[in-house]
């Protein structure tokens, strides 16, 4: 089973790609930038940035049928490794225990300009 995962509390996809694909129980999730529902940039430093992410993440998780339980990897990307521990500190509220495999990587730029992008994979029974 493969389906393609559409919200409309989500922002659209910038592009031709899915914002999630559900590929039998896991669930792909796109890369997600510190854009709102309305397509608008985020203002604010990183961690308000960083929180925004993990919102569209959550709700497109959600609109699966998943939760943030049920990452079993992520993969974030920033424009600063400065940004670390801003970054580490928003993301790790989103899990109370066993948090998803990761991976932190510093990148010299990303879409838009913004300072963070995270994609996720969940899997679920």
């Amino acid at each position: 089973m493969k389906k393609v995962v559409f919200s409309d509390k989500a922002p659209v996809a910038a592009g031709p790609y899915s914002i999630g694909m559900r590929a039998g129980n896991f669930l792909f999730v796109s890369g997600q930038i510190p854009i709102d529902v309305n397509g608008k940039l985020v203002e604010g430093d990183v961690k308000v940035k960083t929180r925004q992410v993990m919102e569209n993440i959550k709700v497109i998780l959600e609109e699966a049928g998943f939760s943030m339980k049920d990452l079993v990897k992520a993969s974030v990307f920033a424009t600063s490794i400065q940004d670390f521990p801003r970054i580490n500190e928003v993301y790790g509220e989103y899990f109370d225990e066993e948090p998803p495999a990761r991976v932190f990587v510093e990148v010299s730029a990303l879409a838009l300009g913004v300072p963070v992008e995270i994609e996720a994979i969940a899997y679920k029974d």
